[in-house]
């Protein structure tokens, strides 16, 4: 009987311990046996052609439309359900500039109330303490 509850006993041990009982301690990462990384180098095809004499670069405008190109890959195409969205929102028929003018404080585009148009036409005031004052 006491074999027997030793024996149980030595495999709950070895059980609950699992393959760390017979290896001793666990392997952990080495931080030294870091592998380095290549060194950086220019290919030897970059297919840039050197500027020539007297040719006029580009401008600004040009220079700031191919970076924004090579970034983001030009204008993307519209599948055709946005574009029969757009046709059906009207986007033809849309005035230009509109994105700047609705901002504008002449332009009223939805009834904000008298309490709303006195906030937004107050006069500028030059200390940082608030004050609030009831129009009756």
């Amino acid at each position: 009987m006491r074999n027997a509850l030793t024996f149980l006993v030595l495999a709950a041990a070895v059980t609950t311990g699992g393959c760390s009982v017979f290896k001793g301690h666990a392997n952990s990462p080495d931080e030294f046996a870091v592998a380095r990384n290549a060194p950086l180098i220019i290919p030897p095809d970059f297919s840039l052609a050197p500027p020539v004499a007297g040719t006029a670069g580009l401008s600004p405008a040009d220079a700031q439309q191919q970076a924004i190109d090579a970034l983001f890959g030009g204008p993307a195409q519209r599948s055709p359900g946005e574009t029969s969205l757009l046709d059906a929102a009207g986007r033809d028929s849309a005035q230009l500039g509109i994105r700047s003018q609705v901002w504008d404080p002449d332009t009223r585009i939805v009834d904000k109330g008298p309490t709303t148009v006195q906030i937004l036409t107050a006069a500028n005031s030059s200390t940082n303490v608030a004050s609030a004052q009831t129009g009756q």
